[in-house]
């Protein structure tokens, strides 16, 4: 979960790591820190916090710059957060020093060990333990830093993506990647290092996507060697080419990363479309669908896995395949599918989601259902990320970068990709009319003029928000393809707000929820089906009947919930299958607001980062 950076060069590598860290910081913000070879040892600096205080502490500082450092933006794992435990760690001669993302599960174990070998440790991190393991065989075997990160990594069981640095080699860092993310940029004499590429995206468009097992070991002036950890082999890496540019994570004027997202939400449905869609011809292009139809068509059920938001996203497409593809679907949490034996069946498909592509749930999930012979297909929004290159075929959504760690872009694409497919199944299968599949092509083309539409609330949207800040509790009901949306609204406020909030299926409301109904907590209600709007309203009148406060999202030009309602949000009409699309975005801007005036850190939340790559 945390983020990695390292520079090896002719520049000052201090400006540039910190730089990296900050944007970096959506993946941990507990504490940060950089370690810098200054021409005679290794020094570093260490804050709690964010990185704006490792900034002041560095501002004390006059002995911190070279061409050779490596920095760290931590989510605590092994240890709170403190000074002692952020990252980098030092070994016990302080020679070598070590950033980490992941999780060392054996490290106690090893600790012992490493104590009986006379070994000391400050911290409470595995990261400490992993340093003094690398550190024990180096001297023990007496090998160079490279093949002792080897030796050591075929000890430990658990993730890392990890970057070392030794005193006694001020010209070389060791990398070295197994289920957590590293990528390394290739300069002109110089290179750089990164959980993700937005690090270095100014500096070069040529990267090197790690692959589980491999470590690297880079060099100044000299060729990178790229290894297998298993045995030390030699490996010949792919140069991968980026798109990316700066402009496109930058905040663009906006006040917040998420309320830029939200904002670019029409445009990244469009992105996701172009290509795939072609409504004149009525095609639905999508070449990794195309290419294994057939498992398609002869598949007996639709696993999807995924984790948070990418899960609401699943359960929206539950209803799709089914409704429309006339398929079985079900939708895992990866966290519990990957334990519980799950019945996969030779011509299953798997459909993992993944914003980063980078989930370790959902990842450990894919080579379960692998091993079991089913056809993986992968969504996600991160090209080269783990999820992509683990999967049997799949599709990108092209969102762009999406910094702010509520989820809000990622998950609108990632609906419009899945629609797709349910609209193409069904008409590879013959399930529906060419009429009615000719409309879904025509309501699909036209989902990002309707969430541009529902963007336009945001004034009215910002004016109720303040009614929710006393709030302590709130209740989210929506009926077929917005209760998912419901789950996704209480989420939203959940994890950016901090008010507690639950979503539920509007008449599971009489089976518990309704004992919570007070004039202190607020209900919001997706009332746009006209297939249940009138079981909606009898929904709503048991809430007012208890002196609940009601704020509904309605169909504009609705009557009957605005007599009751104490607010209302109108959006466009459209078909029960696209609503979700456009009533989720009333409430990703109602959490937005919500949490600004109430002063919350909307972007960096506490206790969240934007990929989860440990358990």
């Amino acid at each position: 979960m945390c983020g990695i950076v390292g520079y090896l060069g002719e520049r000052d590598s201090l400006p540039i790591i910190l730089n990296g860290l900050k944007r970096l910081e959506y993946r941990g913000y507990d504490s940060s820190g950089v370690a810098v070879y200054n021409g005679s040892k290794i020094v570093s600096c260490k804050s709690k916090g964010k990185i704006s205080k490792l900034e002041k502490q560095l501002q004390k500082r006059k002995n911190i710059s070279g061409g050779i450092g490596i920095g760290h933006t931590r989510w605590a794992t092994h240890g709170e957060p403190n000074d002692v435990n952020a990252h980098p760690q030092f070994s016990n001669s302080k020679k070598l020093c070590l950033v980490h993302n992941g999780i060392i599960e054996n490290y106690s174990t090893i600790k012992q060990k490493l104590i009986k070998e006379g070994f000391s440790f400050d911290s409470e991190t595995d990261t400490e333990v992993l340093v003094n393991l690398i550190e024990y065989v180096k001297h023990k075997k007496s090998v160079k830093l490279g093949e002792a990160v080897q030796i050591a990594l075929n000890q430990v069981i658990g993730a890392y993506a990890l970057a070392v640095i030794d005193n006694e080699k001020p010209d070389e860092i060791v990398v070295a990647k197994l289920g957590s993310p590293l990528c390394i940029g290739i300069g002109e004499d110089e290179h750089f290092i990164g959980s993700d590429v937005t690090p270095f995206i100014e500096y070069t468009k040529n990267v090197v996507y790690l692959e589980d097992g491999e470590l690297a070991i880079i060099r100044n002036h000299k060729d990178t060697f790229f290894r297998k950890i298993s045995d030390n082999s030699l490996i010949s890496p792919t140069i991968n080419k980026l798109e990316l540019s700066l402009d496109k994570i930058e905040k663009q004027g906006f006040d917040h990363y998420m309320l830029k997202e939200i904002y670019e939400q029409p445009k990244a449905i469009k992105d996701t479309l172009r290509g795939r869609l072609n409504v004149s011809k009525g095609i639905i292009k999508m070449s990794g669908m195309d290419d294994y139809i057939n498992k398609f068509l002869s598949a007996k059920k639709i696993t999807i896995i995924a984790c948070g938001t990418s899960w609401h996203s699943g359960l929206v497409a539950e209803y799709m395949f089914e409704k429309i593809a006339r398929i079985p679907v079900e939708v895992e949490y990866a966290s519990e599918f990957r334990y519980r034996d799950p019945v996969i069946e030779s011509d299953d498909i798997v459909i993992a989601i993944s914003q980063s592509g980078e989930t370790a749930d959902t990842l450990a999930a894919i080579k379960l259902a692998k091993s079991r012979g089913a056809f993986v297909y992968g969504i996600c929004n991160v090209v080269g990320s783990s999820i992509a290159r683990e999967s049997d075929s799949g599709s990108y959504t092209h969102a762009g970068p999406e910094i702010g760690v509520a989820s809000t872009k990622a998950f609108t694409t990632q609906m419009t990709i899945l629609y797709m497919m349910a609209v193409k199944l069904s008409k590879s299968k013959g399930v529906i009319s060419e009429k009615l599949y000719h409309k879904y092509i025509l309501e699909i083309s036209n989902i990002d003029k309707k969430v541009h539409t529902a963007l336009s609330s945001n004034n009215v949207i910002k004016k109720i928000a303040k009614e929710f800040l006393k709030a302590t509790n709130c209740l989210y009901l929506g009926r077929g393809y917005n209760f998912p949306i419901a789950l996704e609204g209480a989420l939203k406020l959940k994890e950016i707000s901090y008010i507690h909030a639950e979503g539920y299926p509007a008449a599971e409301m009489k089976h518990g929820p309704i004992a919570l109904i007070d004039e202190n907590m607020p209900t919001i209600v997706i009332a746009t089906n006209k297939i249940n709007y009138d079981k909606i309203v009898s929904n709503i009148q048991e809430i007012k009947s208890r002196k609940g406060k009601i704020f509904a999202i309605v169909s504009k030009g609705d009557k009957e919930v605005k007599e009751v309602a104490d607010h209302v949000i109108e959006v466009p009409h459209s078909i029960e299958s696209i609503t979700p699309f456009i009533t989720v975005v009333p409430l990703q801007l109602l959490s937005y607001h919500i949490a600004v005036m109430l002063g919350k850190d909307v972007d960096q939340p506490r206790n969240l980062a934007k990929s989860v790559t440990v358990e």
